[in-house]
């Protein structure tokens, strides 16, 4: 009956695998993902249950760290698109689950089954798919969210998942294998109990990360419309203000014109002009790209920064949502970034213009001489180390709608937010 033993570990194995793929996020596309895995943990599958038939389950338990555990870490690693405790931490916990279900299969084998395998069989048979079902219905979308929203805490989690896949190998197989050892079952049933539990407290905590971070998203996107509408208002109570006050220039222009004043209605009307620019705030023709600039150029006259600008678009029917979308983020994050400065180093510039087929914005403001963004990098979404980096996803959601994408870096003493997108998608916006 051994071969149900060593078709049931085989069974196993294939589920960690799918298991963890349903969690952890690859560098590569789906279909190349699994052919790499197909013939790199297919193989190494195949030779850890072929030790097992030939040197047993015992041998096989104390060296399967050396010969499985540590081979697959490396080869996800190097397939992983996290590089840090979010991989280790989703490693981590796969391989204790799986532990956990062969632990408990193991014993209720011995203790109810008679050590035929049958039972063990049988239970692997239906835990494994039925951890993989909870996982991927219920599981896999929100921890998904998790990984690319949260970006703290995942070392600490890693490290618990690392010490319970220890405890359990440790205690299950050394110096023999726990059923062996009776004395010291009843602890090992306690640790069984104990880790479902640990990783219910360890998922709270994410959701709750989750959650605040949703919340702050909700907030931020709330805010984008108060600050726009209120742009919007500015500009109509300035252009009321204008009807109200052209008729005072009406009547003196036509006093002049009377009078044969020419030179002096020449001279107003270019004053009339000026004061026009200065109440409708005109950045560019565009009237919802035009009130949100307004509205920062108030906000950096507030905390006396230098606002510069740079416009090139002209009437063309604009995508106005997520262009709004974009500026209202990425210069809000730089009046965030600006207030923590010294009043002559406050400096920012917004460029807008055409390139070919794609519509280019460039956001560019003075930062901490200590704050490094690499080039590529999105930094961490917490407002309180990184300036920069709330709201940036939100850029990014917003450039991946119209089939671009954003580029952010720092460069001698400024932070540079790149936005591509393609004019292609403004008629799918529009």
């Amino acid at each position: 009956m051994t071969m149900l033993r060593d078709l049931s570990m085989l069974w196993s194995l294939f589920h960690i695998l799918i298991l963890f793929m349903l969690l952890y996020r690859s560098r590569y596309p789906r279909k190349k993902t699994f052919f790499l895995t197909g013939i790199t943990m297919g193989p190494l599958a195949l030779l850890t249950v072929a030790g097992l038939m030939y040197y047993g389950a015992e041998f096989m338990g104390k060296i399967f760290i050396l010969t499985l555990t540590l081979p697959s870490l490396l080869f996800f690693w190097f397939m992983s698109k996290d590089k840090n405790g979010k991989f280790f931490f989703t490693f981590c916990m796969t391989d204790t689950v799986a532990l956990w279900i062969i632990a408990v299969t193991n014993i209720g084998d011995f203790y109810l089954g008679g050590q035929q395998y049958v039972l063990m069989f049988i239970g692997r048979l239906i835990l494994f798919p039925l951890t993989e079902w909870v996982a991927y219905q219920h599981l896999r979308k929100p921890y998904r969210e998790l990984q690319e929203s949260v970006d703290s805490g995942w070392w600490l989690f890693a490290g618990m998942t690392a010490v319970y896949y220890v405890l359990l190998t440790v205690t299950a197989n050394f110096p023999t294998v726990v059923t062996k050892r009776q004395g010291e079952l009843p602890a090992f049933l306690l640790i069984l109990v104990l880790m479902p539990m640990t990783y219910g407290t360890i998922f709270v905590a994410m959701y709750r990360q989750l959650l605040l971070s949703r919340r702050r998203q909700s907030e931020r996107i709330l805010q984008e419309h108060k600050n726009t509408l209120e742009a919007q208002l500015g500009s109509q109570q300035n252009i009321r203000k204008m009807k109200h006050d052209m008729k005072g220039y009406t009547v003196t222009l036509s006093g002049l014109l009377m009078d044969g004043k020419l030179d002096e209605a020449m001279k107003y009307l270019q004053g009339i002009e000026t004061k026009m620019d200065t109440l409708t705030g005109e950045y560019c023709a565009n009237p919802y790209i035009n009130a949100v600039l307004v509205h920062y150029a108030e906000e950096f006259k507030k905390i006396e920064a230098k606002f510069q600008y740079n416009i090139h678009i002209g009437t063309e029917e604009l995508p106005y949502m997520e262009l709004c979308q974009i500026l209202s983020n990425g210069l809000e994050n730089a009046c965030d970034a600006l207030k923590g400065l010294d009043k002559e180093k406050r400096e920012v510039s917004v460029q807008m213009r055409y390139n070919r087929n794609s519509l280019l914005i460039r956001l560019k403001n003075k930062c901490r001489d200590d704050l490094y963004v690499a080039r590529g990098e999105l930094p961490a979404t917490d407002k309180e180390g990184q300036e920069h980096g709330f709201g940036l996803v939100t850029v990014q959601e917003a450039a991946g709608r119209l089939d671009g994408d954003i580029f952010c870096y720092t460069e001698d003493g400024n932070f540079v937010l790149d936005v591509m997108v393609s004019c292609k998608a403004f008629s799918k916006a529009g």
